[in-house]
């Protein structure tokens, strides 16, 4: 089955930060995945080159701005072999077929009478690069840049956008997958419940000379929108190559949620236009925030990937990332949480789990793998066999619908118990007796091939790591054509296959590591007050930061050994892991199916073991009697799971 997959085409008015390697990191691992399930799959990249804030970029840096764009692009295609990422074709919307396929496009949808000239006032954002209107503003001022728009009106050529309003309103509604994760599918729908406007989609050339000349008006240059977006059908060949009849109609790209709304409305509408049918599916993620802040090239707070890659390897950033991130929500980076994520799950959970099997295995059984000894099968293996079918089915279910936290979840709990098995059975006791011989090579048996099932779930995430534990355990030829199906056997690493223990996969990182960043862009402090009207309160900015959400509580379990906590799967509308202390006000079964409200965005923490992921909010009720009791706020009618507390 033939899979697309695309990121956006990156703005090179600057290089590339962390937000840049997670959606390309994200699109590769994805592609990966779709791979190791059977498919045949496109992955494609690229760099997003014409506009004014490039043209002033190049300005600023005194260079022209063909010159300007062919350095930074070589920046972008440089730094993805350092993220392990492998596009298949990397774009650029200078190239000249890009250029022809823009313009005979604009030519199509112009003769067709769908782009009309008129003139426009409305207030213009630098930064978008596009018109705003006054909803979309916060405090007067563009919600990403954080400035106020300026007003502007010009004459300029428009693209009958609103005309396709209400078969983009059918489309979403009749396909919901169409936009996933589902608050960003509201999102959209919410938007379009108003008129929506046309599209301006030129520049004057009295303004603006950097971009692609209109066909029918070469005074005017194409609004960058209309030129970038195009770029999913130029790489595959558009109109009459063979990976665009292979290609579009699994078409499938991901995005930050800044892009919202030009790949769910522009781009879908513009398609319509020309006759195509719309892509499969839209993927939207947050916002990677350092300080509470959206980490942004133009706030100036950006992480470089290269930094992290020298700092903690490849393998560590494309874990941490994936793992850390909610797929939709937003995330804090610090350097405090990937150093944690390295030590805890990959040096200890997995590394020594590795290393210490493997020279088990060299020790005990002369660096090669036993066979398994069938009169020696105990509940501990078919319990171990049984976990891994059941992970490889959450991990594909997961994979596909982006929800990667949860997959690797799925393996490392598995890791887990792997830990567990080896505690239990104890390898090095056995070897002392000679009557457990059988046993022992039965269970040096099952952590080899454990492990390479292990290696062959974490391919997609963490290629170059999974390489070196197919390799290490003499596996490395059968990597490259393994599929997803092939773990639901037993037998796959054959008895007598010699293992490399070789050198650890992931040492520990014991020196605190402070990752560098720039700082955010600061906004004027507000007017003075005296000092005992604010002592104590909040700015709105602060306020802000905490993301509220509705979540609808679906499981909930006592804690063992606790008698304050409760552990509960709340949908938001991912699922997630909250512990509360709540079980002396609530028994488990009285709390399925309510709907309560939920900080989404709070650094996870371990409570008795388990990884919270967010916390419900309740109120503190004071009684007569001196006790106190908890009472969890809940919503007064019915809404959305998932719905923004604003």
């Amino acid at each position: 089955m033939p899979t697309y997959v695309t990121t956006p085409i990156y703005y090179v008015n600057a290089m590339p930060h962390l937000g840049h390697a997670y959606t390309t990191i994200v699109a590769d691992t994805y592609s990966r995945f779709r791979r190791l399930c059977g498919d045949a799959v496109r992955f494609q990249t690229g760099t997003d080159e014409h506009g004014e804030k490039i043209a002033e970029a190049a300005a600023r840096a005194g260079e022209d701005p063909r010159v300007y764009v062919d350095r930074v692009a070589a920046a972008f295609r440089k730094t993805w072999p350092l993220l392990s990422v492998d596009p298949d074709y990397f774009i650029r919307t200078t190239d000249a077929n890009h250029i022809q396929t823009v313009q005979d496009i604009l030519q199509q949808v112009y003769d067709a009478g769908d782009i009309y000239f008129s003139e426009y006032s409305g207030l213009y954002c630098r930064g978008c690069e596009r018109f705003l209107t006054e909803k979309e503003l916060v405090d007067g001022k563009c919600p990403d840049h954080l400035v106020e728009p300026s007003p502007i009106t010009e004459q300029n050529y428009f693209f009958r956008m609103s005309k396709y309003q209400d078969w983009l309103i059918d489309h979403i509604k009749t396909n919901p997958d169409f936009i996933t994760p589902e608050r960003y599918r509201n999102e959209v729908l919410s938007f379009l419940s108003d008129p929506l406007e046309d599209l301006c989609i030129s520049r004057p050339t009295s303004r603006l000379t950097w971009g692609i000349p209109l066909p029918f008006d070469t005074d005017f240059v194409t609004y960058v929108w209309f030129d970038a977006l195009i770029n999913y059908l130029t790489g595959i060949g558009y109109p009459d190559g063979p990976d665009f009849n292979t290609c579009w109609a699994v078409a499938e790209h991901v995005i930050a949620k800044d892009i919202l709304k030009p790949h769910a409305v522009y781009w879908p509408t513009m398609l319509r236009a020309m006759g195509l049918r719309p892509y499969q599916r839209l993927h939207v993620h947050g916002y990677w925030n350092v300080d509470a802040t959206k980490m942004s090239k133009s706030l100036g707070n950006v992480v470089r990937p290269k930094e992290l890659v020298d700092t903690f390897g490849v393998n560590t950033l494309r874990y941490f990332v994936l793992r850390e991130m909610s797929f939709g929500l937003d995330a804090s980076f610090s350097g405090d949480a990937i150093q944690a994520r390295h030590n805890a799950d990959l040096a200890n959970d997995l590394g020594n789990l590795f290393s210490r099997s493997l020279a088990m295995i060299d020790r005990y059984t002369c660096g090669q793998v036993p066979e398994r000894e069938a009169g020696t099968i105990t509940p501990d293996d078919r319990a171990l066999m049984s976990a891994f079918t059941a992970t490889v089915i959450d991990y594909r279910e997961s994979m596909d619908g982006f929800r990667f936290h949860k997959a690797l979840q799925a393996v490392w709990e598995v890791i887990g118990l792997l830990n567990r098995y080896i505690v239990t059975n104890a390898p090095w006791e056995m070897a002392k007796n000679p009557r457990q011989a059988d046993r022992l090579r039965t269970v040096l048996y099952f952590l080899a091939e454990s492990l390479w099932k292990v290696a062959v779930l974490l391919r997609p995430v963490m290629p170059d790591a999974a390489r070196k534990m197919a390799a290490a355990l003499g596996m490395e030829r059968q990597f490259r054509n393994i599929t997803l199906d092939d773990l639901q056997r037993w037998g796959e690493v054959p008895p007598g296959t010699v293992i490399d223990k070789g050198a650890q996969l992931f040492p520990r990182v014991e020196k605190k590591v402070e990752i560098s960043a720039a700082a955010p862009v600061k906004q004027p402090p507000a007017a003075s007050a005296p000092a005992e009207s604010t002592e104590g309160l909040i700015s709105f900015d602060q306020f802000q930061a905490v993301d509220l959400r509705v979540a609808e509580i679906v499981a909930a379990e006592k804690v063992a050994k606790s008698k304050r906590l409760l552990k509960l799967t709340v949908r938001a509308p991912e699922e997630r892991t909250v512990v509360a202390g709540i079980a002396e006000f609530y028994a488990p079964e009285t709390l399925i199916g309510q709907r309560v409200l939920l900080v989404a965005n709070l650094k996870p923490a371990k409570l008795m073991g388990i990884a919270s992921q967010g916390m419900l909010l309740a109120a503190k009720e004071e009684q007569a009697d001196g006790t106190e009791r908890l009472v969890l706020a809940t919503v007064a009618a019915p809404v959305a799971v998932g719905s923004r507390v604003a």
